[in-house]
């Protein structure tokens, strides 16, 4: 067989031929014209002038600036809001905030039991729900008379669970922030409503057993309370309160938070006496407690006692501070100028009544409370400056001073807001020292606490004078508002 490039030296291997088949040159291969039928198109030319087309002059600015239009999407059907029916939902809330008021009342009552030796889940049940009445201020009926000293601090207690409860039942009938005053009503109504049940059963359970509870009032004080505290939540829930303040008039709205404002600061200046009072007796609280021969357990059990009345000594240092002070018994008198008690029960709490009148010092004590109203005055103005300075910026209220110009109030607006405070303060305190009193028994300990009608009066005067003149003072050195 002859050899060809396709088999470089006959060599049968397809590696090789593939590669001379590569490295081989090109045959030549002949070209041919090819010939295609064109057609003329006729087609009319003109002369195109720069005049027959106009001229659009882009700009970058003005295009940036064009409206934009935003394309809707696709439309989705609204998502089913999962409401509870108003009466689980205040029910749930309802035992919920009783159950979270009524358990530390029994387990602190159930620890003082072992004072006596008297153990028992029964009976510290039993007596932790007596308890709980009573800070409900329910006086219960017993041998040595009736007992109706409510303890202010577990009143605090069930008001804050209670506006809690009020608060959640808003957000579980879909009422949040509505903006509705009939929601917020009818939330607090029914909680009220179910409280007063609840109240009216819990006395019944307590009647008969060495105790004596009536049932009215029972259901009456639960209903109040209930309806009350679960107002302040369901308020905040439905953002009615901010409804409310729309409609009200601005001074009367700058004389309410005054003169709660200036209540609030004479309240802590008189928890801030009281506990001072109570540290420099310390040594009597100590030997107080030592009287009572228990364990640990009783120990702790009668000092949360005490604390649990720790509110209404604040109430009580307050009066003392204004000036008609409290009694701690009938005919007795504790003042700043009158110091006059009999034999008070062993408790650590009572260690820090003062032992005679302060004298001189009691004038010092006296401008405490025209302190805490003048402060509120203060604050007050400082509010206002910060609202004007708001709206000058929103051009609410015509054109700007420039800074660190203080706003112009007017007189009107500066002590309308002082004097209105008064009757807010005097209200306010007035009612916290009737919650604070009570009797302990039908013989020398059956009157405690200050008398609210003095209280309200002085407090009335004192704050409305001191707010107006801590208004004015703001009005005239405060500084002007930053930006």
């Amino acid at each position: 067989m002859p050899s060809t490039t396709d088999r470089p030296d006959g060599s049968d291997d397809p590696f090789a031929v593939a590669e001379a088949a590569l490295d081989a040159p090109a045959a030549p291969r002949e070209t041919v014209p090819v010939e295609r039928a064109t057609e003329a198109i006729d087609r009319p030319t003109g002369a195109l002038e720069a005049g027959d087309r106009p001229t659009v002059l882009v700009d970058d600015k003005k295009l940036g600036a064009q409206p934009t239009v935003k394309v809707p999407g696709q439309r989705k059907p609204p998502p089913r809001s999962r409401r509870a029916p108003l009466p689980v939902a205040v029910a749930f809330a309802t035992l919920w905030a009783a159950a979270l008021s009524y358990l530390p009342v029994a387990a602190v009552i159930g620890m003082a039991r072992t004072l006596e030796g008297q153990g028992g889940l029964g009976g510290a049940a039993h007596a932790g729900l007596a308890g709980w009445l009573l800070g409900h201020g329910v006086p219960i009926g017993t041998s040595a008379g009736s007992l109706g000293l409510p303890p202010l601090l577990l009143t605090g207690l069930i008001v804050w669970r209670l506006n809690r409860a009020g608060l959640h039942v808003t957000r579980a009938i879909g009422a949040r922030r509505s903006g509705k005053i009939g929601d917020a009503l009818l939330v607090a109504f029914s909680i009220g409503l179910t409280y007063s049940l609840l109240g009216s059963v819990a006395s019944l359970a307590v009647d008969g057993r060495g105790t004596d509870v009536t049932p009215a009032r029972a259901a009456i004080n639960f209903f109040l309370l209930g309806l009350l505290g679960s107002l302040a939540g369901s308020v905040r829930g439905t953002d009615a309160l901010s409804v409310l303040a729309r409609r009200t008039p601005r001074v009367m709205r700058d004389g309410l938070r005054t003169g709660v404002m200036a209540a609030l600061f004479i309240l802590a200046a008189g928890a801030a006496a009281a506990g001072l009072s109570v540290a420099f007796g310390g040594g009597q609280a100590a030997d107080t407690i030592s009287v009572y021969h228990t364990g640990v357990a009783g120990q702790a059990g009668i000092t949360l006692l005490s604390l649990a009345y720790g509110g209404n000594a604040a109430v009580w240092a307050a009066a003392y501070l204004l000036g008609p002070g409290f009694a701690l018994g009938t005919g007795s008198e504790v003042g700043l100028t009158e110091v006059m008690v009999g034999k008070l029960p062993a408790l650590p709490l009572l260690a820090g009544v003062p032992d005679g009148p302060m004298g001189a010092a009691g004038a010092v004590l006296l401008a405490v409370p025209v302190l805490a109203g003048m402060a509120a005055g203060w604050l007050l103005i400082l509010r206002l400056n910060r609202a004007a300075l708001g709206d000058e910026k929103s051009g609410r209220a015509g054109p700007k001073k420039g800074p660190g110009r203080k706003p112009e109030l007017p007189w009107s607006t500066v002590l309308g807001g002082g004097l209105l405070a008064g009757p807010v303060a005097g209200l306010v305190l007035g009612v916290m020292s009737r919650a604070s009193s009570g009797p302990l028994g039908d013989g020398r300990l059956a009157t405690i606490g200050p008398d609210p009608w003095q209280v309200a009066l002085v407090a009335t005067i004192v704050v409305a004078l001191s707010a107006s003149l801590g208004a004015a003072a703001a009005r005239t050195f405060a500084p002007a508002p930053k930006s």
